[in-house]
């Protein structure tokens, strides 16, 4: 397939699952185009996608702020309790000297996941306000680069099997923050599995090439 110039690009797009090449087609809000050849999803139209993420993502930004805030988990052990804490994790790593790794830590499990919803939030807020174009475009190149490193999921895995070691020796009692956790980290699997960078840019591209015809 020969193309005249690179803004032919944005009409074609690759399927992720067997890369077969197909050209973009106007769709009806609420359905999708698969592949051709194996049938996987290429694209959704989601008409009020805007408005759902927008909420999705602020809901997220609550349910961060609060796993953080309180304690996750009170440890009961003869008698001596232990409050556990996101931040407390971190600070003891640093504390016990290993500050690569509290370092690494503090990106993948506080800053990249505060990052992605943050930009979510002003992506899907924008978008809805139909405004700022260039910093929608950013924003998108952004969150491209980090979700990949945002790693709550496996924080919270790790949490769970941590807990379950600890049963037999002490009394474990569940906080607040811990349920908030379980709520992010669904929200945050659920807006990078089912709500994808290509429909994003798809979105995007629908929202102003709308209102520029408008004003012409």
């Amino acid at each position: 397939m020969k193309l005249e110039n690179e803004d032919a690009l944005d009409h074609y797009i690759i399927c992720r699952k067997c890369h077969t090449l197909h050209e973009e087609i106007p769709i009806h809000d609420g359905t999708k185009a698969c592949c051709s050849e194996c049938g996987a999803v290429l694209y959704r139209y989601d008409g009020k996608l805007a408005e759902h993420g927008l909420a999705l993502s602020i809901s997220g930004f609550i349910l961060f702020i609060l796993a953080n805030a309180f304690p996750l988990v009170k440890i009961e052990i003869l008698g001596h309790e232990q409050f556990i804490t996101i931040p407390k994790t971190f600070i003891g790593l640093f504390e016990g000297g290993f500050y690569l790794v509290g370092l690494i830590c503090t990106f993948l499990i506080f800053v990249f996941p505060l990052m992605v919803f943050l930009s979510y939030s002003v992506l899907f807020a924008l978008l809805h306000m139909k405004k700022k174009e260039k910093i929608i475009k950013e924003l998108l190149i952004l969150l491209s680069y980090i979700m990949p490193w945002s790693m709550s999921d496996i924080f919270f895995v790790s949490i769970l099997v941590a807990l379950i070691k600890l049963i037999g020796y002490a009394q474990i009692h569940i906080g607040v923050s811990f349920w908030a956790l379980i709520g992010f980290v669904v929200l945050e699997l659920y807006i990078t599995k089912n709500l994808h960078i290509y429909e994003l840019w798809m979105l995007k591209k629908r929202i102003f090439q709308r209102e520029n015809n408008d004003r012409g």
